[in-house]
């Protein structure tokens, strides 16, 4: 075979497989020995790079198809490069068995080695599914409190543990400390033995069998070392630490390895991915060459340049800068607007007018920090008609943990609806498994009844065990309960009260994951939400008219997705909004990750913009509801970083303050001056609360002991007339004499709680 050249090739031996790339590019392709470290920008043709790498490679015959070794990170991108790939080369890529994602490739290998690590050649892949299954069996051998130590944060440690290279004896006292106070290291050698009594791994196994493979077995190294004469890698600075140690043991020998990637677009470190890894690249490999792709052939000079500007403020990074020869365009947009309602219309505004000009919805994108701020943009473009599509995740009303809240919500306005019930009746975990859910169906039938109510009744009966007859009879006591709320407070508060007594709420607290917080956060948006409507019923014809909403798939779109969902995307139009201290860069991540997550917060931003064509419009609010209070917000540090001279600003923010803290008197009700609606700022905790006290109503309010067995008396209003200076006697507060009354609600001088508010129905004369 014949040795390519380590530099740029003459322009009369120019082949016609490189004549298209530029200067920096046709580099990065024809380097082809040593280690190089291809620094590419957004949109400055990174792939096409490295296709042509690949091509050039097996075009000159400086190695076979079989002798690559090309990594990426999806399987759709390894679908493409060998699409491409394969068009560049005439087909000559058919026989590349080690294209693809690092988990497949070492699944390969895996399945050639895996007697090494205890395991037969046939060993199964097990799904998350599956490992919870396993994980909660194990939990419950060890007696292990399984609401404090719930199977999925164990899970998420193992994982993350597996994607530092760590095996179960390389935990650190910390590591350990992690899981049941001490015994993570124990669970997870515990795990790894009845995996393999299963013959079976999970996805992080495949790349740590290897990586223990190659430590373990130099002989099995040195043939892969002697096989891969050509190692690409894209996406590098997304790698985490197994797939770094995996990596550079196989081109220790050769050092013919290229990496691309772009160290201001790493943004993934919550899965793992670690940017050290791609800014120590020339520590790893002594005299690489690294080659900087700075054209960018997205964006206009006034994007780049804001971009630009921001990202310098980072300082863990190697340094580049983004050029373009389009036209100039315009300068980013900075809008501030009062509040999050204000934000959606103005942004749907904006997009109406682009429609109006002639732009496609398709080439609309509004990229948020957390999947929680679609809501209100959704709700929105369901009232003006702007169609849309969520990518990366579901519409709001559509996530799992959206309809449970809003079954339990269902069932409260409607106890005859047993889709609703059907669905959160187990959930979260109660211990009612299909055979009641059998017993259940069966009364109803039998009985004509809703399966709520045939459920009611089979809690005073010998149908069921007692189990699961006190579970069932503490639940309905439960709905009966919210249902006499719902009239006395508003849908906001029944909803929070919903999700804390029903342990919804402490669910996802006790999973502790990333997912898991981003599912509490929708929760938090759904409760907002319901602030804007006066009655339960109200909202749920509103959440009705919003599911119903499902445009002809042909129709062009506006897309909504998270600014993570959106790397390697770009679109003409733009929108990204709140850009808040807290809200972007995220609190929780802050909190978490420090300086650290900082530098990432500012990457994403980085990231986000540049996924703008011809236009980006960056937005703010003042006020945001967080918990039912309006919170005065400050815009993101990240609005201050960008360069003036390429930001046009809207300015409704002074000094860090909102408008009204900047221009009214502290004496003045800000609120008074809004024209458009707002809940009623008499009480800090608003009319919701006024009337949640005047009932009485506790949120810690233990569950009644002995629900009414009636069926009827769940599907209708309780009612009550009782006397003044009647002895009563209530669940809770025990044994007392009314003092008052002022409709369906007592005030009661109890014996042991001294005085209370009461609604009447939740007394018993004495």
């Amino acid at each position: 075979m014949t040795q390519a050249p380590n530099s740029s090739l003459p322009a009369e031996a120019t082949p016609e497989w490189l004549a298209h790339l530029n200067t920096p590019q046709r580099e990065a392709v024809v380097t082809t020995e040593g280690p190089v470290l291809m620094l590419a920008g957004a949109g400055t043709g990174k792939t096409a790079a490295l296709t042509h790498r690949l091509a050039h490679i097996v075009r000159e015959r400086l190695a076979w198809p079989s002798e690559i070794l090309c990594v990426t990170f999806t399987n759709k991108a390894a679908r493409e490069m060998r699409e491409r790939v394969g068009t560049l080369t005439g087909g000559a890529l058919e026989g590349m068995p080690w294209l693809g994602t690092f988990h497949s490739i070492c699944a390969k290998m895996l399945r050639r080695h895996a007697e090494i690590v205890g395991l037969q050649s046939n060993f199964t892949i097990i799904d998350t599914d599956d490992q919870l299954r396993l994980l909660k069996q194990m939990i419950r051998e060890h007696e292990i409190d399984e609401k404090r130590w719930p199977p999925r944060q164990l899970a998420g440690l193992l994982d993350s543990w597996k994607n530092r290279g760590l095996n179960p004896p390389d935990l650190t006292a910390v590591d350990n400390e992690a899981y049941a106070n001490g015994k993570g290291q124990e669970m997870y050698r515990l795990y790894q033995e009845r995996l393999k009594t299963l013959n079976a791994c999970d996805f992080g196994d495949l790349l740590l069998h290897i990586l223990n493979i190659f430590r373990q077995n130099s002989d099995v190294l040195k043939s892969y070392q002697q096989r891969f004469k050509y190692i690409l890698v894209d996406e590098y600075q997304d790698t985490n630490a197994v797939q770094y140690l995996w990596l550079r043991l196989l081109a220790q020998e050769r050092k013919n390895i290229c990496v691309v990637g772009d160290d201001d677009q790493s943004i993934y470190s919550w899965r793992g991915a670690e940017v050290a890894n791609i800014l120590r690249f020339e520590k790893d490999f002594p005299g690489a060459k690294v080659v900087k792709l700075e054209q960018n052939y997205r964006s206009t000079p006034q994007i780049l340049s804001a971009a630009s500007g921001l990202i310098e403020a980072n300082s863990q990074r190697l340094g580049k800068t983004l050029w373009t020869q389009l036209p100039e365009g315009q300068k980013v947009k900075v809008i501030g607007v009062w509040d999050a309602p204000e934000e959606a219309r103005r942004v749907g505004e904006e997009i109406e007018r682009l429609e109006r000009e002639g732009a496609s919805l398709e080439q609309v994108a509004i990229l948020v920090r957390a999947q929680y701020q679609t809501r209100e943009f959704e709700d929105r473009f369901i009232q003006i008609g702007l169609s849309y599509r969520i990518i990366g995740g579901f519409r709001f009303y559509e996530r799992a943990e959206i309809r449970d809240a809003l079954a339990y919500l269902r069932v409260i306005a409607q106890p005859a609806d047993d889709l609703a019930f059907e669905r959160i009746y187990n959930q979260p975990k109660r211990g009612l498994g299909a055979k009641t859910l059998e017993k259940m169906h069966q009364h109803a039938r039998a009985q004509g009844l809703p399966l709520a109510a045939a459920a009611l009744q089979l809690a005073d009966s010998d149908e069921l065990p007692a189990r699961a007859r006190n579970t069932i009879g503490g639940l309905m006591a439960d709905f009966l309960r919210w249902r006499e709320m719902s009239e006395a407070v508003s849908p906001s508060e029944l909803m929070r009260a919903v999700l804390e007594e029903s342990a919804y709420d402490a669910l996802l607290k006790a999973e502790r994951s990333a997912e898991s917080a981003g599912r509490a956060d929708n929760l938090v948006e759904l409760a907002r939400a319901m602030e804007e409507y006066e009655t339960l019923g109200d909202f749920l014809e509103h959440v009705s008219l919003v599911m119903e909403n499902d445009a002809a798939s042909d129709e062009e779109k506006v897309t909504i997705m998270t600014m993570h969902a959106a790397k390697g995307l770009e679109f003409d139009n733009v929108f990204l909004p709140g850009w808040e201290e807290g809200v972007f860069p995220s609190q929780r991540s802050l909190d978490e990750g420090g300086l650290a997550s900082l530098e990432e917060e500012r990457r994403l931003a980085y990231v986000a913009i540049t996924r703008a064509r011809r236009r980006c419009t960056i937005m703010h609010a003042a006020n945001r509801r967080i918990y039912g209070q309006w919170t005065s917000s400050i815009p993101s540090r990240f609005i201050e970083e960008l360069p003036e001279e390429h930001i046009e600003q809207e300015t409704t923010m002074t000094g860090g303050k909102s408008l009204w803290q900047a221009n009214w008197s502290e004496s003045e009700d800000p609120f008074a001056h809004v024209s458009r609606d707002r809940p009623d700022r008499s009480s800090a905790r608003g009319p919701g609360w006024q009337r949640a006290l005047a009932t009485g109503y506790d949120t810690k309010q233990t569950r009644l002991k002995e629900p009414s067995r009636s069926a009827a008396s769940f599907a209708a209003k309780p009612r009550g007339d009782v006397e003044l200076g009647a002895r009563v006697f209530h669940e809770k507060f025990g044994y007392g004499e009314v003092i008052g009354q002022e409709g369906n609600k007592l005030e009661i001088d109890f014996e042991k709680a001294g005085t209370k508010r009461v609604i009447d129905s939740f007394v018993t004369l004495a």
